[in-house]
C-alpha cells in the first residue's frame, strides 16, 4: 500500500471508515461502513457519491483537434456537438479495443476521460498518433461521480441550472466557488453526474454533497455491481485487444457516417475487420448470463454448451450477485449458435456443472435523463 498513488480525497475516505485497497495504481475505497449491499441498493433509490479521480483527464488542444482523435476511434468525433459528451473506443489494428473512454467537446478543445489503468498506454499512444495536438494529462483536477434517482436533487440544491442538463450534457458549473467541468453521465445505469473538480476544492465539494441526507459514500465494491447489472464492460475484463467492437456489443457507439457507406467511413485502426463484422456479423457476442441458482459465478468461469461437453466455448468476464435483481448476474462470450437468449448452457463451479441461461442486457432498466 505505500507505494500507491493516493486520491485526493483520501484522508476523508479513511474518516469516513472506508476499506482501502489497491486499485490500478492507487489506494481506493471498495467500500465504506454501510457495505457493499446498502451502498449498491442507496444508489439505485437515492445517491450515491464515488470517488474516480484514478481516472485519466485528458484534454486535446491545436488544430482540428477532433479531425485527428477521430482517425484513432470508429466513432464520429467531428460531428459531436459543442457542450455535448460522447462514448468511444480506441482502436488497435486488428480491430481490438485499446481502451473504452468518454469525450465533450468543449469549444476550443476536447476533454476526454479515460481508464486510470490505460492511462499512460493511451496518452502515449494519442501524443503519437496526433503530431499536430497537444494532448495535456490533468493532474490537478479530482472527478467525483454522483449517481442516483436523487442526483439531480442533490446537486441542484448547490447549482440549480444542472437540472436542465440531458444526458450526456457537459457544463461549466460554479460548485462550491469552485469551476467545475459537469457531465450528466456515469457508469452504474442510474441518472447522475461526473463532476471534474480542482483537486483543492474536492473535498469542500464533496463534504457538500455528502451533506444532503439522500447521499452516501460508495465505493468500488459497489461501482462494479451497479455497472454489472446496467450490463456495462469494464475494461481488461469484458473488454481488451482480443475483443472487437462488434464482438462486444458495442456497434450502437459507431455512428452511421462512420461505417460502410457514410461520409467519413473508416479510415480508422481496424476498420477492416471492424466493417466486415458491422455488414457481416461476428462469430461470438458478449451476453448476459443468468446462474440457475443463488451461487455468484465470478470472471474466469468457464462455459460449456451442455452439461457432458468437455472443451469450453466462453468465459465469464465479470459475474456477481446482483443486489437489484437479488440474484447472481454475469457477462461472456459465446459462440454466436449458442448467444441466443433463453438458451442454456453450462458452467463449472468448484469442480461441478451448473446451468446458466443466455438473458438480455441490461439486467436492470437504464434510468438516463433524456
Amino acid at each position: 500500500m505505500n507505494d500507491l498513488q493516493s486520491l485526493p480525497l483520501n484522508d476523508l475516505h479513511v474518516e469516513l471508515g472506508a476499506r482501502m485497497v489497491p486499485f490500478a495504481g492507487y489506494s481506493m475505497p471498495v467500500q465504506y461502513t454501510a457495505g457493499v449491499m446498502k451502498e449498491h441498493l442507496h444508489t439505485r433509490e437515492a445517491a450515491g457519491l464515488f470517488d474516480v479521480s484514478h481516472m485519466g483527464q485528458v484534454l486535446l488542444r491545436g488544430e482540428n483537434p477532433a479531425r485527428a482523435f477521430e482517425a484513432l476511434m470508429p466513432v464520429d468525433v467531428v460531428g459531436l456537438k459543442e457542450g455535448r459528451q460522447r462514448y468511444g473506443l480506441l482502436t488497435d489494428d486488428t480491430g481490438g479495443i485499446l481502451d473504452d473512454l468518454m469525450f465533450s467537446n468543449r469549444g476550443d478543445h476536447l476533454f476526454t476521460v479515460v481508464n486510470a489503468a490505460c492511462k499512460a498506454d493511451d496518452i502515449a499512444h494519442m501524443r503519437a498518433a496526433m503530431p499536430g495536438v497537444e494532448v495535456e494529462e490533468v493532474t490537478d483536477r479530482a472527478l467525483l461521480a454522483l449517481q442516483g434517482p436523487r442526483a439531480q436533487a442533490v446537486l441542484a440544491a448547490l447549482a440549480p441550472e444542472v437540472a436542465d442538463m440531458r444526458f450526456m450534457d457537459v457544463r461549466t458549473v460554479a460548485l462550491c466557488g469552485a469551476e467545475c467541468w459537469v457531465s450528466r453521465s456515469g457508469y452504474t445505469g442510474e441518472d447522475g453526474y461526473e463532476i471534474s473538480v480542482p483537486a483543492d476544492s474536492a473535498e469542500t465539494l464533496a463534504r457538500a454533497l455528502l451533506d444532503h441526507p439522500d447521499t452516501l459514500p460508495i465505493g468500488l465494491g459497489a461501482r462494479d455491481s451497479l455497472r454489472l447489472e446496467a450490463g456495462l464492460c469494464l475494461y481488461g475484463h469484458d473488454i481488451d485487444t482480443t475483443t472487437t467492437p462488434v464482438e462486444a456489443g458495442l456497434q450502437w457507439a459507431i455512428q452511421k457516417v462512420r461505417r460502410a457507406g457514410g461520409d467519413r467511413a473508416g479510415g480508422f485502426p481496424g476498420a477492416d475487420r471492424i466493417l466486415k463484422q458491422l455488414a457481416e456479423g461476428a462469430e461470438r457476442k458478449r451476453v448476459g448470463l443468468r446462474p440457475q441458482g443463488r451461487a455468484p459465478m465470478r470472471e474466469g468461469v468457464p462455459l460449456f454448451a451442455g452439461e457432458a461437453a468437455t472443451d469450453p466455448v466462453g468465459t465469464i468476464t465479470s459475474g456477481a450477485f446482483g443486489p437489484t435483481v437479488q440474484a447472481p448476474v454475469a457477462m461472456g462470450y459465446l459462440p454466436i449458435d449458442l448467444a441466443a437468449q433463453g438458451t442454456i448452457i453450462s458452467a463449472e463451479l468448484r469442480g461441478r456443472r451448473a446451468p446458466v441461461e443466455v438473458a438480455p442486457l441490461p439486467f436492470t432498466p437504464a434510468n438516463f435523463k433524456r
